[in-house]
């Protein structure tokens, strides 16, 4: 005789414990959800910071290509003009006292005679490639008062692209009077000269002084650097009085500054 083994079906969870599962899974499923959307805002914030860092490391690699830019145009403008100063010298020495421009240390310093406060033109003789007029606009004074007196041609093109508002004469410096007739509205301030005077005899030295004075106001300053010890104007007789620099060691070679006013 079979006996039947009769399976009883299984009870259902209590209520209490189908509450304590769906509170479980709520906590779970809330926890999961904040941890969620926690990753998320940290992937945001990640993604900024590196976007940020991107931006900051592409500006800085655009800046210092911009500066080498800049270096490299700087760099080439230097070798062209010390180029057109050698090739000025092996055409005319006398005219051309160096073989590279004034150093930016030295037209600081030549610069540095002159007041821009006080209104007037400016007369820079023999400014050649022009270090000496930058330095004398970066001192303040406006290009359009600049008198620019250069007697190379090439040199004269130059400083019409370089100094557009400034006035260029192409002309004989120790001819002043007269190579400025017609430039010059009114007496200049002061008077800034680059010519290499000990490439001409004293008596031609000093005859530019006495030339230049009555074109200047009273009081003005006539400003000329030297490689040498010695004044390149001569003071015997000159009815000048001087002021000299100290050595600007920063040019090749050192040189000094003279500065020459007439006395009252």
């Amino acid at each position: 005789m079979s006996s039947t083994v009769r399976h009883r079906p299984p009870r259902a969870a209590s209520l209490a414990a189908r509450l304590g599962q769906s509170r479980v899974a709520t906590r779970i499923e809330g926890e999961v959800r904040v941890t969620a959307a926690d990753l998320v805002d940290r992937v945001a914030e990640a993604k900024l910071k590196v976007a940020a860092v991107r931006y900051k490391v592409e500006g800085e690699v655009r800046n210092t290509a911009e500066k080498l830019k800049s270096r490299v145009s700087e760099a080439k403008a230097k070798l062209g003009d010390e180029a057109r100063f050698i090739k000025s010298w092996i055409d005319d020495p006398r005219r051309t006292g160096s073989v590279t421009p004034s150093s930016p240390a030295l037209a600081r310093r030549m610069a540095s005679f002159v007041d821009p406060a006080q209104p007037g033109p400016v007369i820079e003789i023999g400014p050649g490639t022009g270090p000496v007029t930058e330095a004398l606009i970066e001192r303040g004074i406006d290009e359009s008062r600049l008198i620019l007196v250069e007697y190379s041609p090439e040199f004269c093109e130059l400083l019409s692209k370089r100094f557009p508002r400034a006035t260029i004469v192409q002309g004989d410096a120790y001819a002043l009077s007269t190579t400025l007739a017609g430039h010059l509205g009114e007496k200049a301030i002061a008077l800034v000269s680059s010519l290499p005077l000990f490439n001409r005899p004293p008596a031609t030295r000093s005859a530019l002084a006495r030339e230049a004075f009555p074109l200047l106001v009273e009081g003005a300053p006539f400003i000329q650097f030297t490689y040498s010890v010695i004044s390149p104007i001569p003071r015997k007789g000159s009815g000048l009085k001087a002021f000299v620099s100290d050595w600007v060691l920063r040019n090749i070679p050192p040189a000094r500054v003279w500065v020459y006013r007439q006395i009252r």
